[in-house]
C-alpha cells in the first residue's frame, strides 16, 4: 500500500470517501500484504510502511472458551486476564511498569472460538516490546496475589450480571440452544466455576493451546520483512511446535421453535432470539450477509427498525446479526419493549422473518445494500491496529491472502435470487427459539 494512503488510514480520513452513495472500494485502495516465513515455519502477514514509526501486531490462537472443561467455566478468560501481570523475573507491578516506560500496549482476550493477543509499540522500543510479549506468552508467573485479584474482579462482574436482563437473556438462550455443548457455556464463567479455576488450570490453557500450530499473527507498520521473519522466532519461537488435539464438536442448535420466559419484575422485557444460519466459509456467505445487512443488520434503515420502531413506536432498537461461530452458525436478535407489547414486538418480528423467507429483497434494497458494504469496508483500515486485526480475522476464516482485493467482487455477484434461496435456507420463523426476561403480557414459556 502506498505510504500516503496508509497514513491516511491511520489518521481516520478515510471516512470522507463512504459520505458518497456511489462507492466501492477502488483497487488504489488495495492492501499490499506480504507473507513472511520465519527459520521455524512461524508465518506472518504483513503491510510494511516505515513511513509511520509505529509497529501493530494482533494474533489469534485456534482455541477459546469452548475448551474449558466443565466445571471450569471462565478458564481461558482469566488466563487472558493474567497474561500481562507478571512473567519471567517480573512481577505484576514491575510487568507493569515496564510496559508503562516503553509505552507499549499488551491486551490478551478470549471468545469462545479464539484466544487473541495484540501488542502496539513505537518502533524504536520493538527490542523491549518483543521481548515483553514473548514473556507473557511463554513465562506467565500466575502469582497468587494477580490471580485471587483477577478472581475478585470476575466474581464482582458475574455478580453484577446476576441483574442484567441483557446478559440473562443471552446465557439463557445459548444454553437452551447448545445443552451439554460447550458453546452453552459461558465464556466469563459462573461464580461457583471461577471460584475453581486454579493456577495449574491456567498452565494447562498455556500449555496446551498456545501453541504454533495454532497461531495466525497480522503485523503492521515499521518493520521490513526479513526483520519481522527473525523476530518472529524471537517472539514465538518458545512457545510448543503443537499441544491438546481436543477439538470442539459441530452441533446443530437444539429448542428450535421454544419460548422461554425468564421472569423478573421489571418494566421492560428484554429478548433474545434467534436459529442456526451459515458458516464464515459457506458459499452462501456474502447472501446470507447482505439479506441481514436490509433484514436487521442496517440499524435504521433495516426491515425490523422500519415496522418495529418507526412505524409503531415499540421499541428503540431492534437488530439481528450473524454470528459465524466455527461449529454452530447462527443468525441472532434483540429487542427491548414494554411488557405489555412484548406479544406484538414479535408477532412483527416472525412476519419479517416470514416475508424475508418467501419474497427476498427488492432490486433496491440489494442495490443500497451492496453499496453501503462495499463503500464501509475501508472504515475497518482506520488505525494500524485495526488492520492488523483484519490480517488475523482473513487467515483464521481461511479467506486467501487476496480477499481484500477479491471481496468487492464477492458481494456484488450475489443476485437476487441468492438472496431468496438463502433466505428460505435460513430463516424459519416458526423455528426461531425466544427468550424473554421480564414479566411479558401474553407470553408464557413452552418449555417441555
Amino acid at each position: 500500500m502506498p505510504h500516503a494512503v496508509l497514513r491516511a488510514l491511520y489518521a481516520g480520513s478515510i471516512a470522507v470517501i463512504v459520505l458518497y452513495g456511489g462507492f466501492v472500494a477502488p483497487p488504489a485502495l488495495a492492501v499490499d500484504i506480504r507473507s513472511v516465513t520465519s527459520p521455524k515455519g512461524i508465518v506472518a502477514w504483513l503491510v510494511h510502511d516505515p513511513a509511520v514509526p509505529v509497529i501493530s501486531m494482533s494474533f489469534a490462537f485456534d482455541a477459546g472458551a469452548a475448551h474449558d472443561p466443565a466445571g471450569k467455566e471462565g478458564r481461558a478468560q482469566m488466563t487472558a486476564s493474567l497474561l500481562d501481570e507478571g512473567a519471567g523475573e517480573l512481577d505484576s507491578q514491575a510487568f507493569q511498569r515496564r510496559l508503562e516506560d516503553i509505552a507499549m500496549s499488551l491486551r490478551f482476550s478470549a471468545t469462545r472460538d479464539s484466544f487473541r493477543g495484540t501488542i502496539r509499540t513505537l518502533s524504536a522500543n520493538r527490542d523491549a516490546a518483543f521481548a515483553m510479549l514473548a514473556l507473557a506468552l511463554t513465562r506467565p508467573r500466575f502469582d497468587a496475589e494477580p490471580v485471587e485479584r483477577i478472581r475478585a474482579q470476575t466474581l464482582s462482574a458475574l455478580d453484577d450480571d446476576e441483574e442484567e436482563p441483557q446478559t440473562i437473556a443471552s446465557r439463557t438462550w445459548f444454553n437452551a440452544v447448545f445443552p451439554g455443548h460447550p458453546y452453552g457455556r459461558p465464556v466469563s464463567g459462573t461464580p461457583q466455576s471461577v471460584k475453581t479455576v486454579a493456577v495449574a488450570d491456567l498452565r494447562q490453557f498455556v500449555r496446551d493451546y498456545l501453541t504454533r500450530d495454532r497461531l495466525k499473527i497480522g503485523v503492521v507498520g515499521d518493520i521490513a520483512p526479513d526483520e519481522l521473519a527473525r523476530r518472529l522466532d524471537e517472539i514465538f519461537g518458545g512457545l510448543p511446535a503443537t499441544g491438546s488435539s481436543a477439538r470442539v464438536p459441530d452441533i446443530k442448535p437444539a429448542a428450535a421453535g421454544r419460548v422461554i420466559v425468564v421472569e423478573r419484575a421489571i418494566p421492560q422485557s428484554v429478548v433474545t432470539f434467534g436459529q442456526t444460519a451459515v458458516g464464515r466459509k459457506d458459499p452462501d456467505w456474502y447472501a446470507a450477509y447482505i439479506m441481514n445487512r436490509v433484514l436487521g443488520g442496517g440499524g435504521f434503515s433495516s426491515r425490523l427498525t422500519e415496522e418495529i420502531r418507526e412505524k409503531r413506536g415499540l421499541a428503540y432498537s431492534v437488530y439481528s446479526y450473524l454470528i459465524p461461530l466455527d461449529h454452530a452458525p447462527l443468525i441472532v436478535g434483540g429487542v427491548a419493549t414494554a411488557n405489555e407489547r412484548v406479544a406484538e414486538s414479535l408477532r412483527l418480528i416472525r412476519g419479517e422473518w416470514r416475508r424475508m423467507a418467501e419474497h427476498g429483497l427488492t432490486e433496491k434494497e440489494l442495490d443500497v445494500a451492496k453499496t453501503y458494504i462495499n463503500g464501509s469496508f475501508p472504515l475497518r483500515f482506520d488505525s494500524s491496529r485495526r488492520i492488523a486485526d483484519v490480517l488475523v480475522s482473513i487467515q483464521m476464516d481461511n479467506l486467501g491472502i487476496d480477499y481484500i482485493d477479491r471481496r468487492p467482487r464477492l458481494i456484488n455477484a450475489v443476485t437476487l435470487a441468492d438472496i431468496r434461496r438463502v433466505a428460505r435456507r435460513i430463516l424459519r420463523a416458526d423455528r426461531l427459539t425466544v427468550v424473554v426476561v421480564g414479566k411479558p403480557v401474553g407470553i408464557i414459556s413452552n418449555v417441555p
